[in-house]
């Protein structure tokens, strides 16, 4: 198993060796099929197939299940594009909704839900915009292949000191995606809680603001990262 050190929140992680992100010298590399699952090298995406292969057929299978459906319009593909492209926005809206800074517990047994409208443009990160958000029970997930590779990853962070993986799952119509993020123990996070974190969201989105870097509020005035 990989060893997993001390990883800042906001930025994404390579499924197989836990390198950080840094974008100012290379951006991580998306997998082809599934487009969600990064890697920062094509060595790493290598090694680590034989795990992912088979959340990576099955999601894959999916996108084009629903492209037969939906046609030129392509939900899907545009949806795993929106979750890739404002991954770090997410990934902190999660938490604040949940409120995990205050209560961690809340990661076993809720996920949040973003329900998506689709609209016209063409920029990739301004093609949904957030109709809205609920606090859902975990079980609203029923996808056998989904739920082992959330509980695989939720046994990774826990190995590693974090308090497991919270679920967003982000919804256009019947077509959805699942994103799990691996959180950190809470006093690791330097995240405080905030109550503007779905009009950061609206805001964020409807802007096509995908460059997003979290923001606390401290002694010294308002933090960003």
């Amino acid at each position: 198993m990989p060893h997993y050190s001390q990883k800042p929140r906001g930025h994404r992680l390579c499924d197989q060796c836990g390198a950080v992100e840094n974008p100012a010298i290379a951006k991580f590399r998306l997998c082809g099929g599934c487009l969600v699952t990064q890697y920062c090298s094509p060595a790493c995406q290598k090694i680590h197939w034989p795990v992912h292969k088979t959340v990576c057929h099955h999601t894959s299978s999916q996108l084009s299940s629903a492209k037969q459906v939906y046609g030129e319009s392509d939900v899907a593909r545009n949806l795993r594009k929106f979750t890739s492209a404002y991954n770090t926005l997410l990934g902190w809206v999660g938490f604040q909704a949940l409120q995990l800074k205050r209560i961690p517990s809340n990661i076993r047994s809720n996920a949040l839900l973003i329900e998506l409208t689709p609209r016209s443009s063409s920029d990739a990160s301004r093609r949904f915009s957030i109709a809205a958000t609920h606090i859902i029970p975990r079980t609203y997930i029923n996808d056998p292949v989904v739920i082992a590779d959330i509980q695989r990853r939720e046994e990774r962070c826990r190995h590693g000191g974090g308090i497991g993986t919270l679920v967003i799952v982000i919804q256009c119509g019947s077509v959805s995606q699942v994103m799990p993020v691996e959180v950190d123990a809470p006093s690791r996070i330097t995240w405080d809680m905030r109550d503007d974190w779905l009009s950061t969201l609206h805001h964020c989105v409807e802007s096509g603001q995908t460059e997003f870097l979290p923001k606390s509020t401290t002694s010294r005035g308002v933090i960003y990262g």
